[in-house]
């Protein structure tokens, strides 16, 4: 006997019933940047394991590969569209544990440790000063709309991932001086009083108000363009060649920059201040 036919009707119903459920939930382009921060995370963490076991190369290069992760995740977060007041929490609790605690803990198991309890005062001071630099950061975020255009391109004081460079640049120096076999430069880089000294210095950095070049909005000239692409890949080819001491001289030229960096903001302040008096100034009415 032959089935009845099938009626609109029932078509619809059973149209009706294959539909999936919707799912609801975030994206997972918006998940990509936390899962680079939480990998940034892994990578600090992974470090300080590096250094309890003294495989302080490899702890840098974990290190190193946190700072990368950083320097992404936020624009790819922008990209994507993806930011979010809890991904801006939980990078700042990565940074902390990345650049605050890490380069700390490393630098003590180095060399600091030999230094007894006083040792281990520059790395408390380090953190605290970290932790004040990112706090004071986070707050500024509600603030940036009252700041001028040009201050826009500055940080104030040293940020988190340079400041952990400028602290490991003993280590950096000190694998360097192992690789090519100059024992005083080693020993100098495993006494104490340098690590105090980068770590000293670097924490009053952090929490100063000098205000450095972010390099975010940052404009190169026209004539400086075609130097500017030379000398970044003769660096690259260094870095390749002789990483640590690349980054050992990277840390000596951002110091190096700092003073020029400065004198930069208050020229443009004073720019700024100059062009804002000369609209703020009446226009004399023409004589009859």
């Amino acid at each position: 006997m032959a089935a009845p036919p099938t009626t609109p009707a029932r078509r619809t119903r059973r149209l009706k019933k294959r539909q999936r459920p919707r799912v609801r939930g975030l994206s997972f382009n918006r998940m990509i940047p936390n899962l680079m921060t939480m990998l940034g995370l892994c990578a600090g963490l992974t470090g300080m394991r590096f250094g309890l076991e003294e495989r302080f190369g490899s702890a840098a290069t974990a290190l190193l590969i946190a700072a990368c992760i950083d320097g992404l995740d936020g624009r790819i977060a922008r990209l994507l569209r993806g930011t979010s007041r809890f991904g801006a929490e939980f990078d700042s609790l990565s940074d902390f544990l990345c650049f605050g605690v890490a380069p700390a803990f490393v630098l003590y198991l180095w060399a600091l440790h030999e230094g007894g309890r006083f040792g281990y005062i520059p790395c408390i001071m380090f953190t605290v000063c970290m932790a004040l630099r990112l706090a004071r950061f986070n707050a500024s975020l509600d603030d940036d709309a009252n700041q001028p255009k040009y201050a826009s391109n500055f940080f104030t004081g040293v940020p988190a991932p340079a400041g952990a460079g400028l602290a490991l640049f003993p280590l950096f120096l000190g694998l360097e001086a192992q690789h090519l076999h100059c024992d005083w430069l080693y020993e100098l880089t495993r006494d104490p009083l340098l690590p105090a000294l980068t770590l000293s210095g670097t924490a009053f950095l952090l929490v100063s108000t000098l205000p450095v070049w972010s390099f975010k909005n940052f404009k190169v000239p026209s004539p400086m363009i075609l130097p500017t692409m030379l000398g970044t890949g003769a660096y690259a080819a260094v870095l390749v060649a002789e990483p640590w001491g690349a980054l050992a001289a990277a840390g000596i030229i951002y110091i190096l920059l700092l003073p020029i960096s400065r004198r930069s903001f208050h020229r443009l302040r004073r720019e700024a201040e100059a062009l804002q008096e000369s609209d703020d100034q009446p226009v004399a009415a023409p004589a009859n």
